[in-house]
């Protein structure tokens, strides 16, 4: 497949980007130049609900993005989301970055299925990339998907180790396949580490437009529910809303797990980062950067690009000295890891 050209070419500035775009989510990285044929720009990436600033994996995708911007020197787009759009409008956004230039493009989660499908078939020359599908099938397009369910196992283990109630919860943002993987995994870690446990699950919303990734307040009266019916150690897969259940892990003084990227490192949980035990991280960042070095080496990533704890674009983060300090936690998680890989277990993903 023929490689966008990105040939750098000094020129006025240009809002045509922020014009296209305006009517379908702003953009915080807009175009400043363009070559004559407007073909001479790098990495764009179209964020899921939530946006930038979920401490998740929207953030995640924006770190792999500022690294290939850092490392490739080129011209990059993050742009938002908006409420309430539709597919179509996911399509217009999409077919914008195409127009101007940017390749790849990559929409962040498994909503931009069909505007990824669309815009792709429209420019073939162009890589698309999405997280968290693997349904696409076109020669330009690379479905970037993770072994969730098992990072949500060594979760499970963890939080089994650490419940001094024999009560544990997860919060699932909607009531999905994707989110489902999470839950599955996080059980049968808990149960696998201590058969006499609880699991209290719990999805916020049956659909994404309700709310479920998006709602800080309902991730924390979810929360607060399991922490009345004694649970100690609460995983959340719920994007932005999983903030509400990390402040009320910590105002009630147990352990929450975190999900995504280490949110035990993000600044804006800083406040609360004493409770979040671990997160079951997942390689968004690593993901979106490939994808970006594939197409700037010439040779573009495209069908099912799996991250699994194998690959080790998934795992378990321990940057929480509690966690990392704890000898036999430390064991527990390496031993389920390594029976993982393995294949010695197997983990369920529903």
């Amino acid at each position: 497949m023929r490689r966008v050209s990105r040939l750098t070419v000094a020129g006025a500035a240009t809002a045509s980007l922020a014009l296209a775009l305006s009517a379908c989510g702003g953009t915080s990285t807009e175009s400043s130049s363009s070559g004559s044929d407007g073909k001479n720009k790098g990495l764009a990436i179209a964020y899921d609900i939530g946006g930038r600033g979920d401490q998740s994996f929207n953030d995640a995708a924006y770190t792999g993005l500022e690294q290939a911007k850092n490392e490739f020197g080129y011209e990059t787009a993050d742009v938002e989301p908006t409420d309430g759009e539709t597919d179509a409008d996911k399509t217009q956004r999409l077919v914008s970055l195409a127009k101007q230039g940017y390749n790849p493009i990559v929409g962040v989660g498994y909503a931009y299925a069909p505007a990824i499908k669309e815009a792709a078939a429209k420019y073939p020359d162009t890589t698309f990339g999405i997280v968290d599908d693997s349904t696409i099938e076109a020669d330009n397009v690379a479905d970037l998907v993770f072994a969730e369910e098992e990072a949500s196992y060594l979760a499970g283990v963890a939080a089994a180790k650490k419940s001094e109630t024999n009560v544990v919860g997860f919060v699932g943002g909607v009531d999905n396949p994707l989110i489902h993987k999470f839950k599955a995994g996080f059980e049968q870690g808990v149960k696998d580490t201590n058969p006499k446990a609880t699991v209290l699950s719990q999805f916020l919303t049956q659909t994404a437009e309700e709310g479920g990734f998006s709602s800080p307040d309902k991730g924390k009266a979810a929360a607060e529910g399991q922490i009345e019916k004694k649970a100690d150690v609460i995983y959340a897969a719920a994007g932005l809303s999983g903030q509400g259940v990390i402040e009320a892990a910590a105002a009630n003084e147990i352990w929450a797990i975190g999900v995504d990227s280490d949110q035990y490192q993000q600044e804006a949980l800083a406040a609360y980062k004493d409770h979040i035990l671990t997160s079951a991280t997942k390689g968004v960042a690593k993901a979106v950067y490939n994808l970006a070095k594939s197409v700037e080496d010439g040779k573009p990533e495209t069908g099912i690009v799996r991250g699994d704890l194998k690959s080790g674009e998934i795992g378990l983060a321990d940057s929480n000295p509690t966690f990392k300090g704890d000898a036999e936690l430390q064991k527990a998680v390496e031993e389920a890891k390594e029976k993982i890989i393995s294949g010695e277990i197997k983990v369920k993903s529903s």
